[in-house]
């Protein structure tokens, strides 16, 4: 199970301009009778820059269907997003900090002989 963060109603506009998404109908599958057959109520919304699809046909509106694709691809866009963002940070602070390899040491504290030495100018 997936557990997506939830976009509030009034940022998923801001966070998906129209002009990102393309969104079909098309009729649902499954039981239903006559009225599956007549009307379109499944909903496909596409992200265009990332990729991501939601497909929905739980509700008989195609409101409400429309809706809750859109909820779901804002949450995965968020999320991917999110995951971009910490990525880089996280390149960036590993560029920053050393492995802690023995080639990287400048001193070498030894008490019990009390010596230290220095490797840079490997001097005792």
């Amino acid at each position: 199970v997936a557990v997506l963060p939830s976009v509030p109603e009034n940022k998923i506009a801001a966070a998906l301009p129209p002009s990102e998404l393309r969104i079909d109908t098309m009729r649902a599958s499954g039981a239903g009778g006559q009225h599956v057959n007549t009307t379109d109520s499944a909903v496909r919304v596409t992200h265009i820059p990332t990729g991501i699809v939601a497909n929905m046909q739980e509700e008989r509106s195609q409101h409400k269907n429309k809706a809750k694709a859109l909820r779901l691809v804002a949450a995965r866009v968020h999320q991917r997003r999110k995951e971009e963002e910490l990525k880089k940070r996280s390149s960036a602070r590993s560029s920053l900090m050393g492995g802690g390899d023995r080639s990287e040491r400048i001193r070498t504290y030894n008490y019990p002989q009390d010596r230290i030495t220095d490797h840079r100018g490997k001097v005792s």
